[in-house]
């Protein structure tokens, strides 16, 4: 229990599956289909509307499962071995397209960090489009956030931006445009 809470290992429905019942089987989010004249294993009654007809597994690890309740337990297990073989060829292949399709391009290292081909065309003005060096972090641990912020309001360290002094800005800019206003109405005009 301890390792399904603090999430190393397992989840709470790993342990209601070894104690208590292990559920509905399911194919692609669905419930099992009817396929084998009218049921989902030769098994059962045609037409069958018991919860077990429809693939619920009413047993737990524990307990031990009917062999009807391993096969209908089985038929997921497959389809998400199957799935997860097809998912990890077809990213393979899109990462080996990417870098196929990268493979000319450079970051320069100048004032932007700009990205340019082989014929020394900009592909891009900022490295990543926000200008931040990767190579400068620390083994990969993330960036000072206030340096990035101070550097982009020109403010020299120090600035702390809460959500007290956004709404303190918000409301004065409120108050500016109502001012405004009332100076268009007061006869200022256009």
């Amino acid at each position: 229990v301890n390792m399904a809470i603090s999430g190393a290992r397992g989840s709470m429905d790993n342990l209601n599956m070894m104690a208590g019942s292990i559920g509905q089987a399911k194919v692609r989010g669905k419930r099992l289909e009817r396929g084998y004249n009218e049921r989902v294993l030769p098994h059962f009654k045609r037409g069958g509307r018991g919860a077990q007809d429809r693939g619920f597994i009413s047993g737990s690890f524990k307990r031990g499962l009917e062999p009807t309740e391993f096969f209908m337990l089985s038929v997921s297990g497959r389809e998400s071995l199957v799935d997860t073989a097809v998912r990890t060829s077809k990213s393979g292949y899109m990462q080996r397209r990417l870098i196929n399709a990268m493979d000319d391009l450079k970051v320069f290292n100048d004032d932007m960090l700009s990205v340019r081909n082989t014929a020394n065309r900009i592909i891009q003005f900022s490295y990543g489009e926000d200008g931040i060096d990767p190579s400068r972090g620390v083994h990969g641990a993330a960036f000072n956030i206030d340096v990035i912020i101070d550097g982009a309001l020109g403010t020299e360290g120090g600035s702390k931006i809460t959500r007290e002094s956004i709404e303190r800005e918000e409301r004065e800019e409120d108050l500016g445009a109502w001012d405004d206003v009332e100076e268009f109405h007061d006869g200022g005009g256009v």
